[in-house]
């Protein structure tokens, strides 16, 4: 990593496209390809999804939380699955969603942002609910590093609509003021669900990347994205999961349509 985030990140959405694809290696999807619900299970589902689409988009994202759930045993396949997407070229984000003050933030950030560490990835997601100066370690970290961060604002689930909405200005501001003057992109984005109408905030004064979950299960389509991110195009990072990941003989080729979908629906 010897370029900023938000640069490599340009970069490869120019290449590659603007889609991000996660992988979340729940039950229910383990059981759908018919492996077990176990380590081998899941490192044999993460490798999959890493060597079938991993030279095909920008971004991918693993959850974190499907690997935790196992211990040892699944932060194990979780640190081999980050290399098996470091050796595959794609950008890792890990969705992690951490948020603490303090020495915590910086513990976090040293496990998950640091060169050094097994867990590095070349972004997190962070939880700002602590305030927004609290994630100030993290972002220090990963700017230091060439890495980046996507802090939460107006996530896709319903239920968030009415807390976030409430403090989503303070994480706007923030994310804004961490990028300034910084270029192509800056590295401190913004997560904005797929299916969110209005963010709240011009997304353009950002200056950083949007990532954008719910496409496909969720309900967001690809037009959906064009038209509430449009004046954010060229920064906006559609992510999809179940919608690729529930076929594994259509992996690669659901992955090659949403990401071409969402090129075209773009205009990019």
């Amino acid at each position: 990593m010897d370029e900023p985030f938000g640069t490599r990140l340009r970069a490869r959405m120019d290449k590659y496209g603007p889609l991000c694809v996660g992988i979340d290696p729940s039950p229910e999807l383990l059981g759908a390809w018919g492996l077990d619900d176990s380590p081998i299970g899941l490192e044999r589902f993460s490798r999959t999804v890493a060597d079938s689409v991993g030279d095909l988009v920008a971004v991918m994202k693993p959850q974190s939380a499907f690997y935790e759930r196992w211990g040892s045993r699944g932060i194990a396949v979780l640190e081999r699955t980050i290399a098996d997407l470091r050796d595959a070229g794609t950008l890792v984000l890990l969705d992690v969603k951490r948020g603490d003050i303090g020495s915590t933030m910086s513990a976090y950030a040293e496990a998950y942002l640091d060169r050094g560490s097994p867990l590095a990835a070349d972004a997190v997601t962070l939880s700002p609910y602590l305030g927004f100066g609290s994630l100030s370690g993290a972002i220090t970290s990963a700017l230091a590093g060439d890495a980046g961060v996507f802090v939460l604002a107006r996530t896709s689930n319903p239920e968030a609509a009415a807390l976030q909405s409430a403090v989503a200005g303070e994480v706007y501001e923030g994310v804004r003021a961490a990028n300034e003057a910084r270029r192509p992109l800056g590295s401190v984005g913004v997560v904005v669900g797929a299916t969110v109408d209005s963010p709240g905030y011009p997304l353009d004064r950002l200056n950083g990347p949007v990532l954008a979950p719910g496409l496909g299960a969720q309900g967001a389509t690809p037009a959906d994205v064009g038209r509430r991110f449009a004046a954010v195009r060229h920064a906006v990072v559609p992510s999809v999961s179940r919608a690729v990941l529930a076929d594994p003989a259509r992996l690669r080729a659901r992955t090659e349509r949403y990401r071409d979908e969402c090129a075209k629906a773009l205009s990019l």
